[in-house]
């Protein structure tokens, strides 16, 4: 049944050999990798708004200088991953640049904060997408956080489908949500170019207002830069592209940008020209649609392909997390397990591990976006740091052509994000603490798995000045664990007789039922006469324990014999899967605790039922 769930959800399975058909073209690649940065534009002014209007009304001209800031930043960044992406086209982004240009750690500082981003993506988008829907239905205001755990669910299921089918499905949301707005904003200037909306905001850009401060300024402004999130994930995801893949990847950030800074200015002087004000109920997004569209047909199309892109921005985490993942454990920083492909050629193990952190996220938040928001950019903008500081360091390194002015532009976004770093600190400590609870939790677990790998390889590795010494066993000792007598145990008798020269049966009784244990003392006996057959009483009603005492005697008996020992430990197999679950894990439990013991090898041997 689970079988034909799977294949439902996700499809059939892919070749291998299909993956170059997974690759994304510059108009697939732009739907999957920018709704992330695209949607921000629907929370970015907002943030800027409340900020200001916190002081008064009179303030709010600022979100026009603040929004230029964000722009030259916006560009700064642009250009300084355009960069990252022809000068480490494996993906990895700020991971990469980090881990070559500035060590070990840092590296692990930045892949770690993208990791946590990228959680915060999900969770931020979803929520922001569910706040978009019940500013549109108010009726589902109270079911914000059930809304967004299925959301989290569908797009994982999505992108279990594979990196083409995920962006086939985006094109449509994202791409409506590129016309609604860019229909909007072009309407808007019209307008006001045309005179037909007055000016509305009551103080003009310039007047001069004594309640602004730098400390206001500032946190304005790194409220604002959230709209910057998610640019980075396409550095990430170079691996992705169509071939020439830096060239696709760096066209499509280019793009992305454009449209991005469009947006996001458009719709700052928009909320500024029409006097917008934020309002718990309604977003400044969907206030400025008002104006514009009115309450008619194009309105409710704006909010429903805001909704769409907030709740699929999520995807850009999806997209980016598994890539980010695979090679932190291709460095042996991350399980393994990230680095194997699902059926549809996607690293699935990413995809759920990232579901699992975004609802925990909306859950522990109970989805509210704004608390979300400082956290968040701290994330994105530590790794902004680290990674164009140290692209100023490869320019210096490799010193080819330009290499000055690339460096000048690097400088100046890692100069810009480390300064927002230091403001989200000071402004939003309330809310960015646990930053510096989980990076130090997070390094420490990616070294104590490095030091697991590095364990593993020197110990199994094969070195020509230390030859194995290989042993030559006199014979076998088997050890068969019985806790009746059946067609189970009779065949595990039979295996054992054929791979041991000396085979002992060893069964657990209990006090509950001295007949029963006699019966198949007795029962073994007659069935096997010519094995030895040991029962060992315990009190306790453990089998483990004893067990692992019997164990270590015949081991150590065997190895003064010059004997391997091997454990048997019988198990049946229902027809069913789900029958499993009707049967105790004894087994399981055995072999868990037998794990322990490095002298012997312990083997298991399976009787399938029929019915």
């Amino acid at each position: 049944m689970w079988r034909y769930l799977k294949r439902l959800i996700i499809g059939k399975p892919l070749k291998t050999l299909d993956e170059g058909g997974q690759s994304l073209s510059r108009f697939k690649a732009l739907a999957l990798l920018s709704s992330d940065a695209l949607s921000s534009v629907a929370y970015g002014t907002e943030q800027i708004t409340t900020v200001l209007l916190a002081v008064s009304a009179a303030a709010l001209w600022f979100q026009i200088p603040v929004a230029i800031l964000v722009l030259i930043l916006l560009a700064a960044i642009t250009l300084s991953y355009r960069m990252i992406i022809h000068a480490y086209p494996g993906g990895g982004g700020a991971y990469m640049v980090s881990s070559t240009n500035w060590g070990r750690e840092l590296g692990l500082v930045a892949g770690g904060s993208l990791l946590v981003d990228y959680m915060l993506t999900v969770a931020v988008s979803v929520t922001a997408g569910t706040q978009a829907i019940t500013s549109a239905i108010p009726s589902l205001r109270d079911d914000v956080v059930p809304l967004a755990i299925i959301i989290v669910l569908l797009i994982m299921c999505l992108n279990l489908r594979g990196v083409r089918e995920s962006a086939s499905f985006l094109t449509v949301p994202v791409y409506s949500f590129v016309v609604m707005i860019s229909l909007m904003i072009v309407i808007g200037l019209f307008n006001i170019a045309t005179g037909r909306v007055p000016f509305q905001e009551p103080m003009a850009i310039g007047h001069a207002f004594g309640g602004m401060s730098l400390i206001l300024f500032l946190r304005a402004f790194s409220s604002g830069s959230s709209s910057l999130t998610g640019v980075e994930a396409i550095s990430n995801a170079v691996p992705n592209f169509k071939e020439p893949k830096p060239h696709n990847a760096a066209a499509t950030l280019s793009i992305m940008a454009i449209i991005l800074g469009f947006f996001f200015g458009g719709i700052t002087f928009l909320s500024y020209w029409y006097g917008i004000r934020p309002n718990t109920d309604v977003t400044v997004l969907a206030q400025i649609g008002i104006k514009i569209y009115g309450h008619g047909l194009l309105f409710y199309i704006l909010q429903f392909v805001t909704a769409m892109i907030l709740a699929v921005a999520a995807n850009t985490g999806f997209s980016a997390f598994p890539m980010l993942a695979y090679n932190l454990a291709k460095d042996k920083f991350m399980p393994h397990m990230y680095m194997d492909k699902g059926d549809r050629l996607g690293y699935s193990n990413g995809i759920v591990s990232l579901a699992v952190g975004a609802i925990i996220l909306i859950l522990i938040f109970n989805g509210q976006t704004d608390r979300l928001i400082p956290l968040y950019a701290v994330g994105v903008f530590v790794p902004f740091t680290l990674s164009q500081s140290g692209m100023v360091k490869h320019w210096y390194r490799q010193r080819g052509k330009f290499w000055l002015g690339k460096a000048f532009i690097n400088m100046i976004g890692a100069s810009i994000s480390g300064v927002l770093v230091v403001i989200l600190f000071m402004l939003h400590f309330g809310n960015v603490w646990p930053y510096l609870i989980i990076m130090p939790l997070l390094i420490g677990m990616f070294l104590k798995i490095n030091k697991h790998y590095q364990n593993v390889a020197k110990q199994l590795r094969l070195v020509s000045q230390q030859p194995i010494v290989r042993k030559e066993y006199a014979g076998s000792t088997v050890v068969v664990l019985v806790s009746n007598v059946t067609r189970v145990t009779a065949g595990a008798i039979d295996y054992a007789r054929s791979i041991g020269d000396y085979v002992v049966a060893m069964h657990v009784s209990f006090d509950t039922n001295p007949h029963k244990e006699h019966r198949t003392a007795e029962e073994f006996k007659l069935e096997f006469p010519d094995v030895r057959y040991v029962d060992i009483h315990s009190s306790y009603r453990s089998i483990a324990a004893p067990t692992l005492r019997f164990v270590d005697v015949i081991a150590k008996n065997s190895k003064e014999r010059n004997y391997s020992t091997t454990i048997i430990i019988p198990q049946f197999t229902p027809k069913k899967g789900w029958q499993n679950i009707l049967h105790n894990q004894t087994s399981l439990r055995l072999r868990t605790v037998l794990n322990s013991r490095d002298d012997i090898t312990i083997s298991t041997y399976y009787y399938h039922l029929k019915e």
